[in-house]
């Protein structure tokens, strides 16, 4: 049974300003037949490989691009059979394709781009760009359908979330299956652009966010008495079940926290001196920070 909820906080399943994407059952239409990857690193593998795995994109339709031989070499061993090279000439002729280039290098890759072929359907373009906006993308690469996509780092265990933000004229099925893409490394919520910053905040600067709160509780720990790789697993384990607590019973945080502090105790003694330290100053304005410099590669 779910606790009450806290007051003056209402519950819901689902955000109050982001769209869920398509149901799982649904399947698309769209196929492409070939599918170009620029720019090959752990986050495009982290979405490549469970695509080629469920078949949703064969192996033999995938044309990824990377920046050297030694790369071409590495992911020739790694996953055989796979198209891998460092000419993009290819890959700018599928007819969907993921741009997973670092952003400092968007404008040499945009020049390697050549105009889709007159009177075909427009080929789609997925970026995963921190920061470039639509109108940049679009700006860069006309005559393409364009998608905007905020994956974070937990998809490289498929345990994601992925905001997207479409472009115009994307038909129904490509949209249905760029989410049934992302949806195999977690979950994909729809969002107006103007959100995906504070997304890109709150979800891909997150994981760093929260990774130092688990070395800063696992340091405690140890000066404490605990061994560190007791320590260290002690500090992933707490937060992984408090964050299935939180999601699972729908619970406030201030409701878990109040939960756990009893009058008096361990709990509350220490958390006075996080409120004592700034520390939850110190997150809200880490979120803003991060929102404010996707904005500014923007």
């Amino acid at each position: 049974m779910r606790p009450p909820a806290r007051p003056g906080v209402a519950r819901s399943s689902a955000p109050a300003s982001a769209e869920p994407a398509a149901p799982a059952s649904l399947l698309s239409d769209f196929s492409p037949d070939r599918f170009g990857v620029i720019g090959l690193g752990r986050m495009a593998q982290a979405l490549l490989f469970p695509l080629m795995a469920s078949g949703l994109v064969p192996r033999e339709r995938v044309l990824a691009v990377v920046a050297s031989e030694a790369s071409v070499q590495r992911l020739a061993e790694a996953q055989p059979g796979l198209a891998v090279g460092t000419d993009p000439a290819a890959a700018w002729r599928a007819q969907a394709l993921l741009l997973a280039v670092k952003p400092q290098q968007l404008a040499a890759v945009a020049a390697t781009a050549p105009p889709p072929a007159a009177g075909a359907e427009p080929p789609l373009l997925i970026s995963v760009l921190a920061g470039v906006t639509l109108g940049r993308l679009q700006a860069l690469f006309p005559g393409r359908r364009i998608v905007r996509a905020v994956p974070n780092t937990p998809c490289l265990v498929r345990a994601g979330l992925s905001g997207l933000a479409w472009g115009d004229g994307i038909p129904a099925a490509e949209r249905l299956w760029v989410q049934q893409l992302f949806r195999q490394v977690g979950e994909v919520l729809e969002l107006p652009e103007a959100q995906l910053d504070a997304f890109l905040a709150l979800t891909s600067s997150g994981p760093a966010f929260v990774a130092l709160v688990a070395e800063a509780m696992a340091d405690g720990a140890v000066a404490s008495g605990l061994p560190r790789a007791l320590a260290q697993h002690l500090a992933h384990r707490t937060l992984a079940g408090t964050a299935a607590l939180l999601h699972e019973q729908a619970l406030h945080p201030g409701q878990l926290k109040d939960m756990v502090s009893s009058p008096g105790g361990t709990t509350i003694a220490g958390l006075r001196q996080l409120e004592r330290g700034g520390a939850r100053s110190a997150l809200i304005e880490a979120v803003i920070a991060a929102a404010e410099r996707s904005r500014e590669l923007a």
